[in-house]
């Protein structure tokens, strides 16, 4: 091995041992963030399930790191690599998942979940069982290795897909910045990736190659590390405000017999260290409340900025970090779900169809409202309006 040679392989080594301590940290710091201490009781089960899912990515991930240095991939016997090789080739699914979780605050994970994962490693695993030095490719070495290739390019897509997904409505600043950089370095480093190794000799690496695969992945890696450790504790899966908006005096906001109201979410720091917060929270009340401007159709947070004249991120901040919402749609609907309740709740408009109530309260369609309607209360509109007719 000359100088040069030997150069190039421990800085190969100093890279992937900062991408491995990177990906700790991260994991380390989800863990305090998914903590009993900072969480309430309605994000802990949501928090420990995206906590447990980066562990297990986190670890996936530093196997991949390790097996798929040069030395590893062509010092080895392939039959030894094809656990590492199933594993790395499921990661794809794992970070899919895990994007699913950290931006879509609706999103649980299933038992079926599993399955596309358990394809992707076998695939993987069967791919590196079915290679031989010297011996021609078998059919079933040719369609893994189509599928070990192709399928990650997939699931970038569908990564991408799901950090643009509700995009618009995230209140969350922080979290807004990470679906840009998960979209853009993500599917840069997924397709440059694919593409080396779609010319490389049985999809292995040369060494300069592999270099710019660790280096390409570090900066990946530091950047959300970064952002990450920035957030302030709960900040990430902090669950929804438990506090219910208020609705026009036509409309009491009064919530469903045995449903408790918890505490008004406080205003942070930041919050109430700017003199322009609170008149703004006053201007945003009166236009959702008194003017009901929660049902205009198709109402967006640009829209709703343009009518209280202030700059959208503005109104974001004051929504998600005075109310604590993290997601427009959930704030608007409800005020439209509280109105929909008390109408349903009264005698005098006992004659309207539920999908007027609806309508009138802001929906567009009765789908999305019976939907919103029951993941509140636990019961469907027609089964709510029954109990209450009942209990009067």
């Amino acid at each position: 091995m000359t100088e040069l040679q030997l150069a190039a392989a421990l800085l190969d080594a100093a890279l992937r041992g900062a991408a491995i301590a990177l990906l700790l940290l991260i994991a380390l710091r989800i863990r305090r963030d998914s903590s009993p201490v900072t969480l309430s009781t309605p994000a802990t089960a949501r928090a420990r399930s995206a906590a447990t899912l980066l562990t297990l990515f986190t670890l996936a991930l530093c196997i991949q790191i390790v097996s798929s240095t040069p030395l590893f991939e062509r010092s080895l016997p392939s039959t030894w690599q094809a656990l590492p090789v199933g594993i790395s080739v499921g990661n794809s699914v794992l970070f899919w998942l895990f994007v699913q979780l950290l931006f879509d605050d609706d999103f649980e994970l299933r038992r079926w979940h599993a399955l596309p994962w358990l394809f992707m490693f076998a695939s993987g695993l069967t791919f590196a069982l079915s290679f031989g030095e010297g011996t021609p490719a078998t059919t079933v070495h040719l369609v893994t290795q189509a599928l070990i290739r192709w399928l990650p390019l997939l699931f970038a897509v569908l990564t991408m897909v799901a950090a643009v997904r509700r995009w618009s409505v995230d209140l969350v600043e922080s979290r807004r910045q990470l679906r840009a950089f998960v979209v853009v370095a993500g599917c840069v480093y997924t397709a440059v990736m694919v593409a080396l190794r779609l010319h490389a000799g049985h999809g292995m690496l040369a060494a300069p190659a592999a270099l710019v695969d660790i280096a390409f992945l570090l900066v990946i890696v530091a950047v959300p590390t970064v952002a990450v450790v920035r957030l302030h504790p709960g900040e990430l899966f902090a669950p929804a405000p438990q506090s219910p908006p208020q609705v026009p005096a036509s409309t009491p906001a009064i919530p469903p017999a045995g449903t408790a109201v918890p505490a008004p979410v406080q205003a942070d720091a930041d919050t109430a260290s700017d003199p322009q917060a609170q008149p703004l929270l006053g201007k945003l009340h009166a236009l959702m409340a008194d003017q009901r401007a929660y049902a205009q159709e198709n109402l967006t947070v640009a829209s709703l900025a343009q009518q209280l004249k202030v700059p959208e991120y503005r109104l974001r901040r004051a929504i998600n970090r005075s109310l604590g919402h993290r997601n427009f749609n959930a704030y608007v609907n409800e005020f439209r779900l509280r109105e929909a309740q008390s109408a349903l709740r009264d005698p005098l408009q006992s004659h309207l169809p539920i999908l007027t109530i609806a309508l009138t309260a802001g929906f567009q369609s009765i789908g999305p409202f019976n939907r919103a309607f029951k993941a509140m209360t636990g019961q469907t509109p027609s089964e709510y309006r029954q109990q209450n007719s009942a209990d009067s």
